[in-house]
């Protein structure tokens, strides 16, 4: 069996993976294989959900051509494409485990990460959908300074990346 080519930080995760499972097996063998059983249920619950996000990647790049998405979310105009990116984020309720690989596959056909960072920040730190919420919980002037904060600051992060990269 031939394994797969893997850069060096995951393989050091892989081996520090396993030398933890050998380690709990060896120091409490029962209670490992029990963690190690409500772990695949709960995978197994998982199962479904992921299958949806592979089936939303999927459409999504079916049905919106690359240069679609390059035109739009590319080096063109970035500036434009990350405030645009920034208030779809803003407005979208989408779990982030749902969103980074969604946001992995519109970067690798050409989405530039600016804007593609710019609508995942703001997916996770603001929420126009949930501040009614927010705004009996917390007060109206604490939720529009939160969010407000939070939009400003996406788009500092997105602008920060998109210098790093």
């Amino acid at each position: 069996m031939r394994l797969p080519k893997m850069d060096p930080f995951t393989l050091s995760l892989w081996v520090i993976a396993l030398i933890a499972l050998l380690f709990f097996l060896a120091k409490d063998r029962k209670r490992t294989l029990g963690s190690m059983q409500m772990t695949k249920g709960m995978m197994g619950g998982l199962l479904g959900e992921l299958t949806g996000i592979l089936f939303l990647i999927g459409l999504i790049l079916t049905f919106v051509p690359p240069e679609t998405i390059k035109a739009g979310l590319g080096q063109s105009n970035v500036v434009l494409a990350s405030i645009l990116a920034a208030v779809a984020g803003s407005v979208t309720l989408i779990p982030a485990f749902v969103a980074f690989p969604l946001v992995g596959s519109l970067v690798n056909v050409g989405a530039s990460i600016v804007p593609a960072v710019a609508f995942l920040t703001t997916l996770t730190m603001v929420g126009l959908v949930t501040f009614p919420l927010e705004k009996r919980e917390f007060g109206q002037k604490f939720a529009l300074y939160r969010n407000g904060l939070s939009f400003v600051f996406a788009l500092v992060i997105a602008w920060i990346m998109g210098v790093l990269k």
